[in-house]
């Protein structure tokens, strides 16, 4: 079965290299294609046809289907017909391409990719073995000194998970508000743990004003007495408190200085918060590890500003690391329909957002034709279609050889780990792997040097291990 497992993983790889092959060849094929696009089509349907054509598809997406939608239009829903001014073979080639672009969506379907729990890569064969199920969403995962494991569950839980794999609750977590992409969030250990005990979390804290709950991203600190927290610190929450119930953020990191990074998400305010330094929302934060702002942060002399901003122009940004070898800080975030980033994270830079973007928006419009503009950061890598990114972790362990050194990225929607293989600092390729593990959460490498993933529906937490 082991056998079987690994070849059809084999050939889905193969399979998805020669479609992305087919992808770079049809740039240059349909050059001609692209320019009619952009002329007649971009402003509507987004500037990159390859988050365009992840849809549902109402007339139909077979070539003829588009033919006949392109030419005739579709009145009723604001498209005109294209005949006449568009010619006839220049019609066809724009079908071509966008029946071509499908493959950017079909690369994942994994249907026939067989579920299992022992998988192949790089030479390694790698066991999932379950540490803790019977949760909602594993969202933040850290290990203590003794290898225990501390897990939050969305839902406001905080566990324990001793190395025999048994199960205590904490108490004295705060209470989270546990709606839509709300509830508990990350858990980090200070870099000094073994010395001084604290204990970091966000969370989604929320506050009654008449007869609305209001709720923003916030992020305490707190020791461990036995089996409960105490000694709590609030250290930050994020202004304003808003209605909504997504785009929290809520990723921690720590550098080798001891700086605190926290990402906040837009909170679904895209044309409000995300480019305004006014507010805490739609950004990277740098603090103190006490929570106090460093005096080196690159807003702390703008009126008015939020002192703590360390880079603004994020969506959700659900990944957050440092990569010690190079001093970096690196983030992940969703995109809309198309569009998720990874970002090596600058101070005082704006990363874009919604400004440029190469997605566009969930129901099929446009809210921008730009993913460029001077003074605005490109990303690293964009993923089109989205992947919806969840968990991040860089693999600095010697018990993974075939993946030291990179950097994984967790799938929510295609339920997977896209592993970036790093060279000088750059991404220099992807890879597909854990196919059909399920909706990934977060991806942790623990001190020990085993790789922790957390899956929600069913939620699990498995440590990865070589055979």
């Amino acid at each position: 079965m082991k056998q079987i497992a690994a070849l059809v993983f084999a050939i889905a790889l193969l399979i998805s290299c020669a479609k992305n092959a087919s992808v770079q060849k049809n740039d240059n094929q349909f050059a001609e294609a692209r320019k009619t696009y952009g002329q007649y089509c971009a402003t509507c349907h987004g500037e990159k046809v390859e988050a365009f054509v992840d849809r549902q598809w109402k007339h139909g997406k077979s070539k003829d289907e588009i033919i006949t939608s392109i030419t005739n239009g579709w009145l009723e829903n604001g498209m005109p017909a294209w005949k006449g001014t568009v010619s006839d073979a220049g019609i066809e080639e724009l079908a071509e391409l966008i029946v071509s672009s499908l493959g950017t969506v079909n690369q994942y379907d994994f249907e026939e990719v067989e579920k299992t729990d022992t998988y192949s890569s790089q030479g390694m064969t790698l066991k999932m073995e379950p540490v803790l199920k019977d949760v909602d969403s594993p969202w933040g995962l850290t290990s203590l000194p003794d290898g225990s494991l501390l897990i939050t569950d969305r839902e406001g839980d905080l566990w324990k998970v001793g190395t025999d794999n048994s199960k205590t609750k904490i108490s004295g977590v705060p209470e989270v508000l546990a709606e839509g992409q709300g509830g508990l969030f990350d858990i980090k250990l200070h870099p000094d743990f073994a010395s001084n005990g604290w204990i970091y979390l966000t969370y989604a804290k929320f506050k009654v004003e008449g007869s609305e709950t209001l709720s923003t991203t916030a992020m305490i600190r707190g020791k461990l007495s036995g089996n409960t927290l105490v000694q709590k610190e609030e250290l930050f929450e994020a202004h304003p408190y808003l209605t909504t119930r997504h785009h929290y953020g809520a990723r921690m990191a720590f550098d080798d200085e001891n700086y605190l990074y926290l990402s906040v998400g837009d909170r679904g305010k895209r044309d409000e918060n995300p480019q305004s330094l006014e507010n805490g929302c739609g950004k990277i934060h740098r603090f103190n590890d006490d929570g106090s702002i460093p005096q080196d942060n690159p807003f702390v002399n703008t009126p008015n500003a939020v002192k703590s901003i360390w880079s603004y122009g994020h969506r959700n940004p659900q990944g957050l690391i440092y990569k010690p070898d190079a001093d970096q800080i690196w983030e992940h975030e969703h995109g809309p329909r198309g569009g998720d980033e990874v970002n090596i994270i600058e101070k005082g830079k704006n990363f874009g957002w919604p400004v440029i973007s190469y997605g566009i928006n969930y129901n099929g419009t446009t809210f921008t034709d730009i993913s460029a503009k001077e003074g605005m950061v490109q990303p690293q890598i964009y993923y089109l279609p989205s992947i919806a990114p969840c968990g991040m972790t860089y693999v600095s362990s010697s018990k993974y050889p075939g993946w030291n050194g990179d950097i994984l990225v967790g799938s929510l929607r295609f339920n997977y780990i896209d592993r970036l293989d790093i060279s000088e600092n750059k991404i220099a390729n992807q890879e597909k792997e854990l196919i059909n593990i399920g909706r990934l959460r977060n991806v942790f490498e623990a001190p020990d040097g085993f790789i922790y993933v957390g899956i929600e529906n069913p939620g699990t937490v498995y440590r990865l291990t070589l055979q």
